[in-house]
């Protein structure tokens, strides 16, 4: 496992370090973001959009548990706050071997969809309003990445 420690001082910056994960990401790839409420989870989310090139406005899937978006790859959405104690097939995992990314916010509430290899990231908002993000990375593909955002 390698890891990985960033900060960034404003939503623009959580963007773009998003754009950036999302022009090196690969189809197959499962991200995780874990963080308190406002850690910038669907920011990060947003600048990860951009970066697959997909130009619809993206928002948080609390309510619908689930959105996908077209782009350079197909962008599987999945919130899973609402998931804690659910303990039923609801037949997400078969995107996690789609030809798209998915990233699952608050993973903790769906350890079953959790994939061996993944690129985890927990998300702490600091007290001056930065924010830092901790990559665990599980696996190639998800240390290359790494590589490229150090």
């Amino acid at each position: 496992m390698k890891d990985l420690r960033l900060i960034t001082k404003s939503a623009d910056e959580t963007r773009e370090l998003g754009s950036k994960i999302g022009k090196h990401s690969e189809a197959g790839m499962v991200i995780l973001l874990d963080g308190d409420l406002g850690a910038g989870k669907t920011c990060l989310t947003q600048g990860i959009a951009k970066g697959l090139d997909i130009n619809r406005s993206v928002t948080s899937p609390t309510f619908t548990i689930q959105k996908i978006y077209y782009g350079r790859l197909l962008l599987n959405h999945i919130d899973a706050y609402r998931l804690e104690g659910v303990h039923q097939d609801l037949g997400f995992d078969e995107y996690l071997n789609d030809e798209g990314l998915t990233v699952i916010e608050w993973s903790q509430f769906s350890p079953d969809l959790v994939p061996e290899e993944h690129l985890k990231i927990s998300i702490q908002l600091l007290e001056n309003g930065d924010r830092e993000f901790t990559f665990y990375a599980i696996g190639k593909q998800y240390e290359d990445l790494l590589g490229v955002l150090a």
